[in-house]
């Protein structure tokens, strides 16, 4: 007995000695880190409080102080903020494989059924499959060849929903919710063979379900960065989180089970996207099989990645449009040079109109609807000089590469003309010029883009054929920015169409 008490007390001092050794040496080993600069941080919430309202003009204002590479924490949880284009491309692609995974919020792990889908799954077997799958199958070029005429169909109908209207007598439109109709059409029809809107309450519903994901993966939960806060619900989110996927998860399972339906009694026939899945799912021999919630996480990529992008990119561009009505002219001059005014402007026009193509680089330049690119180091690395421990998020901010005056001249005013003149008509938006990636770059480039460079352009390209464009009330439109995971505008692009030609070119 004895003996066991003097073992407890030589016992006690031995651990505490041990723990003292492995802190120090922990300590000096950071101190030999080449740590990123750093603002001055509180106690608990670390940085938290220096990016609010809008954390990607935050994380700007910091940079023009600290450098376009600096560490900061959000509670317990450290980051590093890239402001530049060299630094983004030794993320982005010389140490690509090491900040290839995103870190898994609440709303995400949540919303997307575990991180199922593409847009967020871990970088691995299951990742490399569905992007695999979407370059092959869901969106590679073949299958948007196959799909162009639905993406007509639904330009055809917004142009002469805008022409009804004005013949009504309807002085204004809310651009933004009508440009939101169109992209969920076209997104509804390719994945499911069906419009979205069919009545206005499930137009309404699959609106409500986008803008409320976009919103609720771009908070900042405090539950994500600070232990104490895991199991409070302090913000009144997990409420709206368990809303928002209950709904979508009820109007999935009705889709699935209508789609299963009509499988069984129609057999073959031109599939869409979901037929696709579902084939896929039921293939025992299939490289990896995919189980409902996969199907579901990947709708809701889609309806996310699709509708909302697309929809913010035309509104900001037709906005920027009404403030500028030189380069609407000159834009219009091009397509009636290219395409005249007997038919309307098609996406095999595209290629002959670079003025239009500049347009739409400008604005995802100065209005990227995805302002943040966020990554998770799986490694310690170094970064421009700056050593970068394991496990940090990285927030590439493209907002503010767009805007660096090092590499854009008058960065703050749109001018298309920079991609049409020498030296700026080779720059490409698909993630080879990291000073322009509107939809990342590397592995995990947005596997939409084709598409979405498609429906942008040529739909931007018949508004400005068919209709002249009119502030409401007048004067220029305010391009204050709006809060969520995608850039909105602050305030609805509420305008007036005129209409130019008659009879439309619409056959």
């Amino acid at each position: 007995m004895e003996s066991t008490d003097h073992m407890r007390f030589f016992a006690v001092p031995v651990v505490l000695l041990v723990l003292s050794f492995l802190f120090l040496s922990s300590r000096r080993r950071r101190g030999t880190l080449q740590l990123p600069p750093s603002p001055i941080s509180l106690p608990i919430i670390g940085h938290l409080h220096l990016l609010a309202p809008i954390p990607h003009q935050s994380l700007h204002r910091l940079s023009q102080r600290l450098g376009d590479i600096f560490s900061f924490r959000l509670g317990s949880v450290p980051c590093l903020a890239v402001s530049s284009a060299s630094a983004a491309r030794e993320i982005l692609r010389t140490q690509e494989l090491a900040f290839s995974s995103r870190p898994m919020s609440k709303a995400v792990g949540y919303l997307t059924y575990g991180a199922s889908g593409i847009a967020f799954a871990p970088y691995g077997p299951y990742w490399k499959y569905m992007k695999k799958l979407c370059m092959s199958e869901l969106l590679g070029a073949r299958t948007l060849d196959l799909l162009l005429p639905i993406r007509r169909d639904e330009v055809v109908a917004l142009v002469r929903t805008l022409y009804d209207m004005s013949k009504e007598g309807r002085t204004t439109v809310d651009m933004g919710g009508e440009l939101v109709r169109l992209t969920n059409n076209v997104i509804c029809r390719m994945t499911m063979s069906r419009r979205c809107s069919g009545t206005e309450g499930d137009l309404e519903e699959v609106r409500k379900i986008v803008a409320g994901v976009a919103e609720l993966f771009g908070k900042f939960n405090l539950a994500d960065y600070i232990g104490i806060c895991k199991d409070w619900d302090l913000q009144g989110l997990d409420k709206r989180i368990e809303d928002i996927h209950r709904r979508f998860d009820s109007m999935m399972e009705r889709i699935l089970k209508e789609k299963e339906a009509s499988r069984r009694k129609q057999g073959g026939g031109m599939k869409d996207l979901l037929d696709t899945l579902l084939d896929i799912s039921e293939d025992a021999s299939a490289e990896v099989r995919l189980s409902r919630h996969d199907i579901k996480a990947f709708l809701l990529d889609m309806f996310v990645g699709g509708t909302d992008t697309s929809a913010i990119t035309m509104e900001w561009a037709l906005a920027e449009l009404i403030n500028h009505p030189n380069i609407l002219r000159k834009a219009r001059d091009e397509i009636e040079a290219v395409v005249g005014k007997k038919r309307l402007v098609a996406e095999s026009d595209l290629a002959n109109l670079p003025y239009l193509q500049a347009i739409v680089k400008e604005t995802m330049r100065l209005h990227p609807t995805v302002p943040l690119i966020i990554r998770q180091s799986s490694r310690v690395c170094k970064i421009k000089g700056y050593d970068v421990p394991a496990n940090t998020t990285v927030f590439v901010n493209m907002w503010a590469i767009g805007k660096d005056p090092k590499q854009w001249s008058e960065p703050l005013e749109f001018q298309p003309e920079r991609f049409t003149e020498v030296g700026g008509h080779n720059v490409d938006v698909r993630g080879q010029h990291f000073e322009l990636i509107p939809f990342g770059s590397g592995r995990r480039i947005c596997p939409g883009t084709s598409l979405a460079l498609q429906l942008v352009q040529s739909a931007l390209g018949a508004l400005i054929q068919c209709f002249d464009w009119e502030a409401e009330g007048g004067g220029t439109v305010d391009m204050a920015e709006g809060l969520g995971l995608t850039v909105p505008r602050a305030k609805p692009l509420v305008c007036t169409p005129v209409p130019r030609l008659n009879p439309l070119p619409l056959d």
